[in-house]
This record gives structure tokens, C-alpha cells and sequence, in this order.
């Protein structure tokens, strides 16, 4: 039962860290890349890029640790590009022109939607049950509707608790599935990056 419980909440935390991950790295690339083009013109804008390509491979590692240490799951390691000698320009025109960068970038802002899904689905899976189950006690100071019943009585707050009852019954499993849905995005991320 502890081990049930430990997992539900680290569960909870990997869900909101997905979505703070995902936002992170959705502003950080919008905001990175957006700077650093526009200043591609100049002398400093090309190195900008480069430095905000190279960060994928932090991020990416990140990622991986993140969903061994919450969800268990195993992911193969991500194969960094070893740089060649050279001059800097021929350093960069080969960051620029490299592929699994751009979709190293590509996998992480995507992140942000999985982020996005994952907060709404974090407040129905735990703070929802809650609410109902405390139905009895909030129903006269909050409106509160659930599928077009409102629990404006007590024998009403009574049939929103006894779907809490339920709801807080099946959550752990809903947590640990969407969890493991997440872990297997890392995965496939990783996978497609290794090709």
C-alpha cells in the first residue's frame, strides 16, 4: 500500500514536470532560435544558433534521467555527434546542416502540447476525486456540477462523494498509464534521434 502510494505521487510529480519541462523548452527554443535568426545576418547570430543546437543534447539527456528516475522505463542512450576538427564556420555549417538537431528541437517543443495534456489531466486525476469526496462539505459555500447534476443537497454531495470513492480508486492506475504513455514518448524520442 505505501509503495502504491509513494507511486501515485511520484507519478503526480512526473506529470507536473512534464508540463514545466515541456513549457521550458517550448519558450527557451521559440524565444533561442527566434533571437538567434534574426540576428544570422550579423557576425554573432550564427554562433547563437549553433549554441542553441548544441543544447539538445543536454536536454535530451536531461529527458532520459528525468523518466528513469520517475517511471522506471530504460531508454537507450542518446548518441551525441562528435564534433570534427576545423575551422568554426565549417563547425557550424555542419550543426546547421545537421538534421537530427533541428528534429532534436522539433521533439522537445513538442512536448509542450504533452505538457499542456498532462496538467488538465493531473487536476482531473487528482484534484477532481478530492473534490468530490469532500462534496458533503463544500456543497452549501461552492456550485459544483458534475455531468449535468449539481450537488445542491446533501443527499446529492452524497451520490458526488461516492463518485469520488470511485474516481480516487481508479486514479492511481490512470496516473501510472499516462505516466508510462510519457516515459514511452522519451523513448521513441530517443529512438528516432538515434537513427
Amino acid at each position: 500500500m505505501n509503495r502504491m502510494k509513494s507511486g501515485f505521487i511520484q507519478n503526480g510529480y512526473f506529470l507536473l514536470f512534464t508540463f514545466v519541462s515541456g513549457l521550458f523548452y517550448f519558450c527557451f527554443y521559440m524565444v533561442a532560435l527566434s533571437f538567434s535568426l534574426s540576428l544570422a545576418f550579423t557576425v554573432i547570430g550564427i554562433p547563437l544558433v549553433i549554441r542553441v543546437l548544441r543544447t539538445t543534447t543536454a536536454f535530451i539527456q536531461f529527458e532520459r534521467t528525468q523518466t528513469k528516475l520517475y517511471t522506471d522505463i530504460t531508454t537507450e542512450p542518446y548518441k551525441s555527434k562528435v564534433t570534427t576538427g576545423g575551422s568554426v564556420w565549417a563547425q557550424s555549417k555542419s550543426e546547421l546542416r545537421d538534421r537530427r538537431n533541428w528534429w532534436a528541437v522539433f521533439w522537445l517543443m513538442q512536448k509542450f502540447w504533452i505538457g499542456l495534456v498532462s496538467l488538465v489531466c493531473t487536476a482531473l486525476i487528482y484534484v477532481v476525486p478530492l473534490v468530490c469526496l469532500l462534496a458533503p462539505l463544500l456543497y452549501r459555500h461552492v456550485k459544483m456540477n458534475f455531468i449535468f447534476v449539481e450537488a445542491d443537497t446533501f443527499a446529492s454531495s452524497l451520490l458526488f462523494m461516492a463518485a469520488g470513492v470511485v474516481l480516487a480508486a481508479l486514479s492511481p492506475k490512470l496516473a501510472d498509464g499516462l505516466a508510462k504513455k510519457i516515459g514511452g514518448y522519451t523513448r521513441s524520442m530517443i529512438r528516432v534521434l538515434n537513427r
